[in-house]
């Protein structure tokens, strides 16, 4: 049995020659140029005229560009890459007008992503051999896992980031393969001694990958904060920083895809608990150890996963209190310190804080599949009794994006 078709794309490193590093990191500048010329035509059109430039007439212009002698190096690149950058700006635009972005802003040599996208016409991939247009010599791409079978590439994405690696990331249809029918649910408290407990009593430890390099990491940042700026030395320290991150980075991401696959693969049903992460960083005591912890990349895992395998992920309302509510009889307790990990109810339940809370979130959530309102019980009443009415709350958020790793 197969899921519905999803777009996904399949990410490999790959080793250029000297010549061809060359072509794509003219390609990345003329990417940039590109890009950044149609935002500041697009914006002085509004600005000045109050007239809106679509992509076609920034298409116009990059043709006429092209035949300017100061931008005549535009021609020394594929024309695919440049056409794809229009298209990315357009799509900024159309999230800024939707109000789901902000304005476009420009891309910085420095600091932006140098990344080019080839489509179909602009590519060739034969008996595992890839080669890019403007190139003679296919890449030499370490191909780590194979792609799906039968899958054609819509596209090719080719990168480098700033630990100097490269990489190239082809975008397929494909239909994952279905994991077997479970009836199986499980609620998950995010923490970060633990970094999640679930509603059974297990806990996943917190690996805390950031903790383990921060020794190495600091002391390549002080060398480097020491170097003269623009200067070599600068750079390859800079380099040296950037190989730790990345190596921190894909530790991280390694740990949170076996461990979000595993929980989607032994469970119908995810519940989750809807954290207000950006808010919970401005807690300088705790900000270090919660961007290691990469909640947010933890449920966006879940979320397109969930999507792919035909499993249910349920999102409780950020102000549900599962901490202090007791799992067995109903009561909330008033308040409840974070040094506060053990606490006994009034009904004679020892509780361990996260076990516990994990349990409330499963059970919300089951409310939540079942009537579609999040539910919030009150305050507990003078006598010491629980009032559990129902308040209804804005329905939590259940979206289900396609991302493009597994």
């Amino acid at each position: 049995m197969s899921a519905t078709s999803v777009k996904r794309a399949f990410k490999y490193r790959f080793y250029p020659t000297d010549a061809q590093a060359a072509v794509l990191s003219r390609t990345f500048g003329c990417v940039r140029k590109v890009y950044n010329l149609a935002l500041q035509a697009r914006s002085e059109a509004w600005t000045l005229r109050q007239e809106r430039v679509d992509y076609n007439a920034t298409s116009a212009m990059l043709t006429a560009w092209k035949r300017t002698e100061e931008l005549a190096y535009l021609r020394d690149v594929s024309s695919v890459p440049l056409q794809q950058a229009l298209r990315h700006l357009q799509g900024a635009f159309a999230g800024f007008w939707r109000k789901r972005a902000r304005y476009p802003t420009f891309k910085s040599r420095k600091k932006s992503r140098r990344s080019a996208e080839y489509t179909s016409s602009a590519f060739r991939l034969r008996d595992g051999m890839l080669t890019l247009a403007k190139m003679d010599q296919p890449l030499a791409v370490v191909w780590s896992r194979p792609l799906p079978e039968g899958a054609v590439p819509s596209t090719v994405t080719v990168s480098q980031d700033s630990a100097g690696r490269w990489f190239a990331s082809l975008l397929c249809d494909d239909r994952p393969a279905m994991p077997g029918s479970v009836n199986a649910v499980v609620g998950i408290d995010a923490g970060i001694i633990s970094l999640v407990t679930l509603s059974t009593g297990e806990r996943i430890t917190n690996p805390r990958h950031e903790r383990r390099d921060r020794e190495r990491l600091a002391k390549a940042q002080r060398e480097l904060s020491r170097k003269v700026k623009d200067s070599n030395n600068r750079a390859k320290a800079r380099f040296k920083v950037a190989r730790l991150h990345a190596r921190i980075t894909d530790r991280r991401r390694d740990f949170l895809h076996k461990l979000t696959t595993r929980l989607v693969r032994e469970n119908q049903t995810v519940v989750i608990e809807d954290l207000p992460v950006r808010n919970m960083l401005k807690n300088h005591r705790l900000a270090r150890a919660i961007s290691d912890a990469s909640w947010s990349e933890l449920r966006s895992m879940l979320e397109y996963k969930a999507s792919w395998y035909g499993r249910d992920l349920v999102v409780v309302d950020r102000w549900f209190p599962s901490s202090k509510l007791c799992s067995a009889c109903g009561t909330m307790r008033g308040t409840m310190p974070l040094n506060v990990r053990e606490w006994t109810c009034d009904c004679g339940t020892t509780h361990d804080r996260d076990v516990n809370a994990a349990r409330n979130i499963l059970a919300a959530g089951l409310a939540v599949s079942a009537c579609g309102d999040g539910v919030r019980p009150q305050r507990n009443t003078p006598g010491g009794q629980s009032s559990m009415k129902q308040e209804v709350v804005p329905p939590p958020r259940t979206r289900a994006t396609a991302q493009p790793q597994d």
